[in-house]
């Protein structure tokens, strides 16, 4: 393994009991420094800085920031002062000379709660704008080129926007590795399922993603154990999650960003999480992105589409400690996959030719605690209207729900009833 379990846990332990060891108000904390290389990193469509942030804790320095949303901009300027920050990538006629680019590029056009749209919608299109600013350096382009999106970019359009993503690398003479992570791998009671895709002209992008696997854990599941659901769907999906909150997402079905709600059996409960245990949830300091907030029209509610939208820091710090310490990859073989196969859930290539890998979605399993345990803040119970709209939902469908759940969200119904002409 490349993360020692103690290291993991102290890592945890630090962002939930001393945030100030980990996190803090600007780069003031000390990062990690591994015995390798220490890459400076421009970070397009940076949203709130989780693959920054996770990267500068595996000793590496942003030196660019690219970012839209108001919200966003409030975020970083406060988290990473002195930092260039650009405000539209459209704009920006230059990275700089820097090792690493990364982009998580919005995903509104590309996942299931988005319009689906495709790689050309008029959100997730702007990631041409990637592949521009590698133009423009020539040959003093990056070493590393990281990309992050949902997972269902593998599945849109029968595997045309991941395809477009790999003719534009190749036709630039990049390698490329990717694979789908689940963010509880690192600890985090969050089922959160991301493509990371990374290439490289002069490294070996197979060594740093694809060269862990711990393999699942499947840790039993108990009567008391809480569960994750989310309460804006309901007719033809849950996002039912064990001892974890489904996703947190930028959007929903409804069209808002909201939180997921969790469902205790042991007293039937129906609640939602307060944002500063959903920040933590993606590996932030609670309160991450209070800054957002602080700006001249930006609502509350908005910080949800913001936590929502973020890649999980734990998954860009092992990233970054791999970039700084490659492990090593060891190649099936496998043969290679004709073009318009559906793509699986990790694979590699150069030059036309695509070779898939069996490996999990856990490179790591660090300690994770139980979501009853995680949740430090006080539960919001569902709202009257909130819990009658899925319940409603729930009965008309046709999906199969765990014994005893639709029941105890009917009691947190009727209970939240008379509580209101009490």
């Amino acid at each position: 393994m490349l993360e020692p379990r103690n290291e993991a846990a102290t890592y945890l332990l630090a962002a939930r009991r001393e945030p100030g060891i980990l996190f803090a108000a600007g780069m003031t904390l000390t990062p990690v420094h591994p015995s390798g290389s220490r890459l400076t990193v421009a970070g397009l469509f940076a949203g709130i800085g989780g693959i920054e942030l996770g990267l500068h804790h595996a000793g590496h320095v942003p030196t660019l920031l690219c970012e839209s949303d108001p919200g966003a901009c409030g975020v970083l300027a406060t988290h990473f002062p002195g930092v260039p920050l650009s405000r539209d990538v459209r704009t920006l006629k230059t990275v700089g000379k820097v090792d690493l680019i990364t982009a998580g590029f919005p995903c509104q056009d590309l996942s299931q709660a988005g319009r689906t749209a495709g790689i050309g919608g008029r959100q997730s299109g702007l990631v041409g704008h990637v592949f521009r600013l590698v133009d423009a350096l020539k040959r003093r382009g990056p070493q590393w080129l990281l990309l992050e999106n949902v997972s269902f970019m593998l599945h849109l359009d029968r595997g045309n926007a991941m395809r477009y993503l790999i003719d534009e690398l190749e036709a630039r003479g990049f390698a490329w590795a990717y694979r789908l992570v689940d963010s509880r791998a690192f600890g985090l009671p969050q089922r959160r399922q991301r493509v990371i895709l990374l290439a490289s002209r002069s490294e070996d992008p197979r060594d740093v993603i694809l060269a862990d696997d711990e393999g699942e854990d499947e840790r039993p599941v108990f009567p008391d154990t809480w569960c994750g659901f989310y309460w804006t769907e309901g007719t033809r999906g849950l996002g039912w999650a064990e001892d974890a909150v489904p996703t947190l997402k930028g959007g929903s079905t409804i069209g808002i960003a909201s939180p997921p709600a969790i469902w205790n059996p042991r007293d039937g409960s129906i609640s939602t999480p307060q944002i500063c245990d959903a920040e933590r949830l993606q590996g932030f300091q609670a309160d991450w992105t209070l800054p957002s907030i602080e700006g001249k029209g930006v609502r509350r509610g908005h910080r949800w589409k913001l936590v929502g939208n973020a890649v999980s820091v734990p998954v860009a710090r092992w990233v970054g400690k791999r970039l700084a310490r490659p492990g090593r990859f060891r190649a099936s073989d496998a043969d290679p996959l004709a073009r318009g196969v559906g793509w699986p859930r990790a694979a590699w290539g150069h030059r036309g030719q695509v070779f898939p890998v069996d490996v999990s979605m856990w490179p790591m399993r660090w300690p994770r605690e139980h979501l009853s345990d995680f949740i430090s803040s006080p539960l919001v119970p569902l709202s009257e209207r909130a819990s009658a709209g899925f319940l409603g939902r729930a009965r008309a469908s046709s999906l199969v729900f765990q014994p005893g759940f639709l029941d105890a969200v009917a009691d947190h119904l009727e209970r939240i009833r008379r509580a209101a002409v009490a």
